[in-house]
């Protein structure tokens, strides 16, 4: 596996962060190995257009266990804790994944 293209590609969609470059990211956390979770995870932090950060939002809610995960510590790394009470008070996510830094 070439993970330096493939880093290069997540990062360069969360920058434009598009709704179909995030689907793009979720897409490849499904199948991911610890490196690439750990990409996916550093490289959501670039993600600051509101298309993006939307559809992060829907991922959070409506996504895989693993991302909802990823979404959880995007929006805890940017203080919305309306948010992520609101993904707990529903189920989405579990108290140690919601509350944990």
């Amino acid at each position: 596996m070439n993970y330096t293209k493939l880093f290069e590609s997540i990062k360069q969609k969360a920058i434009r962060g598009t709704s179909c470059d995030i689907d793009s990211i979720m897409e490849i956390l499904n199948e991911a190995d610890i490196p690439i979770t750990r990409a996916v995870d550093f490289y959501l932090g670039y993600v600051s257009k509101d298309a993006g950060i939307k559809r992060l939002e829907y991922y959070f809610f409506s996504g895989t266990q693993i991302q909802r995960n990823y979404c959880c510590l995007f929006f805890a790394r940017r203080n919305e804790w309306k948010l992520i009470n609101k993904a707990y008070e529903e189920g989405r996510i579990d108290k140690i994944q919601a509350y944990s830094r």
